[in-house]
């Protein structure tokens, strides 16, 4: 694309095609195929164009100032150094920012640029556009900030009495939830106290954008958003501009596990585009990417379990504190979701669960996949664990009494109505056999824990299996408004999608095209590029795009369906239900018709636009009560560890997974997404915590932030996928990749539980907790 920024030499622009180039006649195909990804070559082979390839004509460099405290009073801004060195195009700072809102999601508590007070470590102060990136990274160096410093408060427990780092205060939320008798008691009591760590979504691409100014004084950003028309309402907000004047191209998005939208650079460079009337990229360094990004959230949890004599539950009462760093974020509706899954896919007659979530100065929190749910299924199923020692039930067992079913109550109130098989889920990792041990004789040394290079024993190590079950919810909660627009376009053999639902790994492009494969028989299907000119599809996140945009595909192809099988009816005086479509032929009921979809699509031109929108939900009220959620998914894992109990190194053998999937899509694509969700899991239980000290982000770089290789990821052996369709679902599908990880986490504990007899109540598990006491 050509554009003409005032009176500068034209622009050109090479945009990559993020939502998936076309996929021509193959077998099989259509849905429940293994139909393989369009983009894969590419990605494999390394020519796929990601934002950071991205290149214009007469291209600026962008580089951002960040703070180096975790709270402090921003004294003094002085950029005149900074814009008297050669090369410098332009310096932007808070005063830049003519609009009047801010860059917060669903609350508006975070500024563009920090102005008077830089609430954590890392948070963007100004920018700078020059023509080279050291130069841009010298000149933002030279900027000087004259910081008073603040105390920082860093430990949310002290949070609530603390000075409001805020002017709204503290507290994000607190959910008071009631439900049964609150006074109930059980024959047999636990107690267990549960921290969560800082996990990372570590990003295989870090962030990057290339902003592009307009003739009319906007702006078009290229970027791997997840969230296009939230960066671009936001943006325009923040800008004063209106929304046409703002326009988002989604290009290539190197992974998301979460959301990918940090404005903290994209606003800079958004301001540095118009300021210049050039183009200027931005190309984030790890470190940045650590600093700059949302993680999940810390989470403190202290549980008490009652049950009677034979393991039935009683009551569930548990405090969870969350951490959401400076800014609320995705914070409430985190809470929200951790608050109604405290008890686990369990049935709880009585529940006292009181949640809150809290600003301090750490770096700020945000939706990572599992959101809320992570959290609380370490801790519930750790006190399972706990309740099946102290009355002498075998920890499966003590599980089996207590398992949730269609039809049974949340401790919110709400009734599952969706399928929930957790009882055979449940069965099926009990019932699958367990891994071999190591044959007598001299051990390999992969096999032990610590790895080739480790310093394991053979004769310290011990196996430990382990079970949890878990669940998440599908769409967003408490009244959100899920909706998602598809258009489909059929020419000739070939059929375009338009929609704006983002390609982030999760495999909807393929989706897309199966779905059209499917309906309509057309082989050579195109999913057309996503920007903010197409009606908006919502942010890619908890399995949202399956459902909602999968459901507008289909809708919109089966509207097509209709346009292309009743002329061919009408002209055999039937309804068009008694035409099929298989196999790229057109076939009546009783055979008297037969034609090739190509035969009958010859010549014509056809389209059709639709939406998806599930069934309302409720905010909980004052109880914590009310019908929050449209769906719900389920898994069970077993996880097999070996632990050297003298050094305290774990090795995660096997993972025995067991899903509620609903109906599987594309057997091979759901697979992965399994895979890649038992070991994000096992990252979360091992190795992966962003280290904070005193608000200060410690070796923030993949040095410093372990994350598991192929040599951790163990054999994730699926043992059974129940295939029970959600009548509300548009396929009946459910979640695939969430479940697993917010379970994974959990299983891997309780392994090393029954390896060492330790009680292991932090996440990722620190090796002494792994080392034996017997």
């Amino acid at each position: 694309m050509t554009y003409q920024a005032g009176d500068a030499a034209a622009v050109t622009v090479v945009a990559s095609q993020a939502g998936g180039g076309g996929q021509g006649s193959q077998s099989p195909h259509g849905l429940g195929a293994s139909v393989a990804s369009a983009e894969a070559e590419a990605k494999v082979l390394g020519t796929y164009p990601y934002t950071a390839d991205l290149w214009a004509e007469g291209l600026l460099w962008a580089a951002v100032l960040r703070s180096p405290h975790p709270h402090a009073r921003i004294k003094r801004v002085d950029t005149a150094d900074a814009a008297a060195m050669p090369g410098v195009r332009a310096v932007v700072t808070h005063e830049d920012v003519t609009g009047g809102a801010g860059l917060g999601r669903t609350v508006d508590d975070r500024p563009a640029l920090a102005f008077d007070v830089v609430r954590y470590h890392g948070e963007p102060v100004a920018a700078v556009a020059a023509d080279h990136p050291e130069t841009a990274r010298l000149a933002a160096a030279a900027i000087v900030v004259e910081y008073e410093v603040l105390d920082a408060v860093t430990d949310p427990e002290k949070a609530f009495e603390a000075e409001p780092l805020h002017p709204e205060g503290n507290l994000i939320r607190h959910i008071p939830l009631r439900h049964g008798d609150p006074s109930a008691t059980g024959e047999v009591v636990v107690e267990g106290l549960y921290r969560i760590g800082r996990q990372d979504p570590a990003p295989i691409g870090v962030e990057a954008g290339l902003a592009v100014p307009r003739p009319d004084g906007g702006v078009e950003m290229y970027t791997a958003s997840t969230d296009p028309h939230g960066d671009r309402d936001r943006l325009a907000a923040c800008l004063g501009l209106t929304e046409e004047q703002v326009k988002v191209y989604v290009t290539g998005v190197p992974g998301a596990l979460g959301d990918r939208e940090d404005l903290g650079f994209q606003l800079p460079l958004s301001l540095l585009a118009i300021r210049t009337g050039s183009p200027v990229k931005l190309a984030a360094t790890r470190e940045e990417s650590f600093l700059g990004h949302g993680h999940r959230h810390p989470t403190l949890l202290r549980y008490w379990h009652h049950a009677d004599r034979e393991g039935k539950l009683v009551k569930v009462e548990a405090q969870i504190l969350m951490d959401a760093g400076a800014y609320a974020d995705d914070s409430a509706e985190a809470l929200a979701a951790a608050v109604s899954f405290a008890g686990g896919p369990y049935v709880v007659p009585n529940a006292v669960i009181d949640g809150w979530v809290v600003r301090t100065n750490n770096p700020p929190s945000g939706y990572l996949r599992g959101e809320g749910a992570m959290q609380v299924c370490a801790a519930h199923e750790g006190q399972m664990d706990k309740l099946a020692a102290q009355l002498g039930i075998e920890p499966d067992e003590l599980r089996a009494r207590n398992v949730l079913a269609t039809g049974d109550a949340l401790p919110t109130g709400q009734a599952v109505t969706c399928p929930a098989p957790v009882a055979e889920l449940l069965g099926a990792v009990r019932e699958a056999p367990l891994p071999a041990l190591p044959k007598d004789g001299p051990v390999e040394d992969w096999l032990l824990p610590g790895g080739p290079d480790g310093a394991a024993d053979p004769g310290a190590v011990r196996r430990g299996v382990g079970y949890a079950l878990g669940m998440v919810h599908m769409l967003g909660a408490e009244g959100a408004d899920e909706v998602a627009t598809a258009t489909v376009k059929v020419e000739g053999t070939s059929a375009t999608v338009l929609c704006a639902a983002v390609e982030s790994g999760q495999g909807f492009a393929t989706l897309a095209r199966q779905i059209v494969q499917d309906v309509l028989g057309v082989d050579d299907v195109q999913v057309a590029p996503v920007d903010t000119d197409q009606p908006p599809a919502g942010p890619g996140c908890r399995s949202r795009h399956t459902w909602v945009s999968g459901g507008a595909v289909e809708r919109a192809a089966k509207m097509v369906r209709t346009q292309l099988l009743q002329p061919l009816a009408a002209t055999f005086g039937m309804s068009a239900e008694l035409l099929s479509i298989a196999d790229g032929k057109i076939t009546s009921y009783d055979g008297v018709l037969s034609t090739t979809v190509a035969e009958a699509l010859e010549g014509k031109e056809l389209w059709a636009t639709a939406q998806c929108r599930p069934h309302p939900t409720e905010p909980l009220n004052e109880s914590g009560q009310g019908d929050a959620f449209v769906g719900m998914a389920f898994a069970a894992i077993r996880a097999v560890v070996d632990v050297d109990v003298e050094l305290g190194s774990v090795r995660v053998v096997e993972m025995a997974v067991a899903q509620d999937v609903g109906r599987v899509l594309n057997p091979r694509q759901l697979r992965a997404r399994i895979e890649a969700g038992v070991t994000q899991g096992i990252g979360a239980a091992l190795t992966e915590h962003l280290r904070v000290v005193r608000g200060v982000v410690r070796r923030p770089d993949l040095a410093g932030y372990a994350l598991p290789t192929a040599l951790d990821a163990p054999d994730v052996r699926i043992v059974r996928l129940v295939e029970e369709r959600d009548v509300v679902a548009p396929f009946g599908a459910k979640a695939a990749s969430a479940v697993p990880l917010v379970v994974a986490p959990a299983a891997v504990a309780a392994a090393v539980r029954a390896a060492t007899g330790r009680p292991v109540n932090r996440l990722p598990i620190r090796p002494q907790a792994a080392v034996s006491t017997g």
